[in-house]
């Protein structure tokens, strides 16, 4: 079967493992941009309204922790409530430890004392167990302050490194567009923790640094294809710089989704079975965000970082007169790899002589057969 019949017969996933795809990025990046845009609004107005569910860590506090094989969340929350603790978070961590938090810092000394030891007696109560075995850490609001300058250092930092990377490997428009898809990543994530209330925690900024990381070396794989294509196929003239950018894409579009694929599968074990099923909980906030953002970093990775980049690029003189002389000899085209790689095949042949010089019989790179010459005549 040639590669003409194949590219038409071929559908699905096989289409995608052939490299027989042919997905507009960049023509459909307006569908694109409104969704990750649709996603950013709706966590930035969460943001607003509701703010983000900051653990004692951040914003200081009082923590007790203590096993209680046969407590239950409810009979927890009801005792800490009526020792004197308003809207506390109570957690079950792993199979029978329960931990309280709850922000004291607005009380004077004395109160907080107080009510720790209130606390402290109630669920020992309900646990069963004697005071002494209920064990109680608290964190000053200047402590939480310091770790809340230091997390946001940390990330600025990231982001600075990330641009000079790019900037020396690539180039700064590229860079740009790679700032861009990893800020993309950090808006949906704190969207979503915003928006569902989920608790924020020094291992939360931990994963967020590890989802840029991640959505960074996904962006630089496919930044890498554009660039030997800008030094390849493009200089042939036959494609404008949209419709490179599409070929590298779809030439990486099947080794991105099982890079995606194989980093979010364990972490969404880990939710499902470890946190869920095991009752780990202390493993919820981490793979949260890590399964929250590597989602949003494969998505940026494809659908935002590249348009963006053949957005910025198009504007350049020397891409401009390309688009027009593409534009001027026919319609807009998105290649496959399949289908690149058979016009690499043929420019090369053109080069050599081979298809000149092709045996009778012998398939060309479309799929067809080269007749036999015609003999000559004699003259009598």
């Amino acid at each position: 079967m040639s590669d003409v019949t194949l590219e038409k017969t071929s559908s699905g996933f096989s289409r995608l493992y052939q490299g027989l795809t042919t997905v507009d990025f960049v023509g459909r990046r307006k569908v694109w941009f409104s969704v990750s845009i649709a996603i950013i609004v709706i966590g930035l107005l969460s943001l607003g309204v509701r703010g983000f569910n900051l653990g004692i860590d951040f914003k200081g506090g009082t923590s007790w922790e203590v096993l209680a094989p046969h407590a239950t969340v409810n009979s927890m929350t009801a005792a800490v409530e009526k020792a004197g603790l308003s809207n506390p978070v109570v957690q079950k961590l792993g199979s029978s430890t329960y931990e309280v938090s709850a922000n004291l810092n607005q009380l004077s000394q004395t109160a907080q004392v107080t009510v720790t030891d209130q606390v402290a007696t109630a669920m020992a109560k309900v646990a069963g167990v004697t005071f002494n075995q209920v064990s109680t850490a608290s964190v000053g609001p200047t402590w939480g302050g310091q770790v809340t300058n230091r997390a946001i250092e940390a990330l600025l930092a990231f982001f600075v490194a990330v641009i000079a990377y790019i900037s020396f490997r690539f180039e700064p428009k590229m860079a740009l567009a790679a700032f861009v898809a990893m800020l993309h990543d950090l808006l949906v994530t704190i969207g979503v923790y915003s928006l569902f209330g989920f608790q924020i925690t020094p291992d939360t900024v931990i994963a967020i640094l590890t989802i840029l990381g991640y959505s960074l070396y996904d962006t630089v794989v496919v930044f890498d294809r554009v660039r030997d294509n800008t030094g390849g196929i493009l200089k042939s003239g036959s494609l404008n710089y949209s419709e490179m950018v599409n070929l590298s894409m779809n030439q990486t579009l099947a080794r991105s989704i099982n890079t995606s694929l194989v980093a979010i599968l364990p972490v969404l074990s880990v939710l499902l079975v470890g946190a869920y099923l095991l009752g780990a909980t202390t493993l919820q906030n981490y793979g949260l965000a890590l399964f929250v953002g590597l989602m949003s970093g494969a998505y940026s990775s494809i659908f935002i970082a590249s348009p963006l980049v053949a957005i910025l690029k198009e504007r350049e003189p020397r891409f401009k007169d390309l688009a027009q002389r593409v534009a001027a000899r026919g319609a807009h085209e998105v290649y496959s790899a399949a289908s690149a790689a058979r016009m690499g095949s043929e420019t090369a042949q053109r080069g050599s002589g081979v298809a000149r010089t092709a045996a009778p019989g012998a398939r060309r790179p479309d799929g067809s057969v080269i007749a036999p010459r015609p003999r000559k005549q004699k003259r009598r």
